[in-house]
């Protein structure tokens, strides 16, 4: 006879089973590309998240307390602590790239079920497109254009000289991998842009598909 510890151990490892084949199969839905998108698209939109997730972590190494120096709270309110503060500024750019997944994901196309009111229904091609076209040129202009401009002459985007504790000055390892890390941000807003191309490009020939399919020739 099977003993009650043995017996729940079973059901708590069914569980974990459970859960897992729970994230496995909502991981797939959220990245798995719908017909139609070529393999170049795919690549590049799943490429988004990886050029901002090194320049999060570093920020967490460096600024939490415990894992980097001690840098001050800066210009934040009192009731702002700077651990949270990176912490959210952190998930907040990864949550951000990670929308371009939606340019090639089923998610992208049609609003998902846990959704209120929209549920189910198709997203306006303008709705993903707009904003995904105004990142993209905000994030070309801070990252690919102004980003390179600042660091070649030295200065912050105010055009004041950077002050002495910027990270990019700090000489030796510690400057080598602030480079490295921050460095894939200048592909953010390209690779969006050429998504977003893809996405338009999708959906239109999608919609013209539609409008055709009642009309066949003789």
């Amino acid at each position: 006879m099977n003993s009650p510890s043995m017996n729940a151990d079973r059901i708590h490892a069914a569980e974990e089973q459970r859960t897992t084949g729970r994230l496995r199969a909502a991981w797939r839905a959220a990245h798995a590309p719908v017909p139609g998108v070529p393999r170049w698209a795919h690549l590049a939109a799943l490429a988004v998240p990886l050029t901002v997730l090194p320049s999060g972590l570093w920020r967490i190494a460096v600024f939490i307390p415990g894992l980097g120096e001690d840098h001050g709270s800066g210009n934040l309110p009192a009731w702002l602590p700077t651990p949270v503060y990176v912490v959210l500024l952190s998930l907040f750019s990864e949550a951000l790239a990670f929308t371009a997944v939606g340019l090639i994901a089923s998610w992208g196309e049609v609003f998902p079920r846990w959704l209120p009111v929209l549920r189910g229904r198709r997203v306006p091609t303008a709705a993903a497109v707009v904003p995904a076209a105004l990142g993209t040129v905000a994030l070309t202009l801070l990252w690919t254009v102004f980003a390179l401009v600042t660091q070649i002459s030295g200065t912050t985007i105010r055009g004041e000289p950077v002050s002495e504790d910027y990270p990019g000055s700090a000489g030796g390892w510690s400057e080598a991998v602030f480079y490295a890390c921050y460095a894939p941000l200048v592909l953010w807003g390209p690779l969006l842009g050429a998504v977003t191309v893809a996405y338009w490009r999708r959906r239109r020939a999608a919609h013209e598909g539609r409008g055709k399919g009642g009309f066949r020739n003789p």
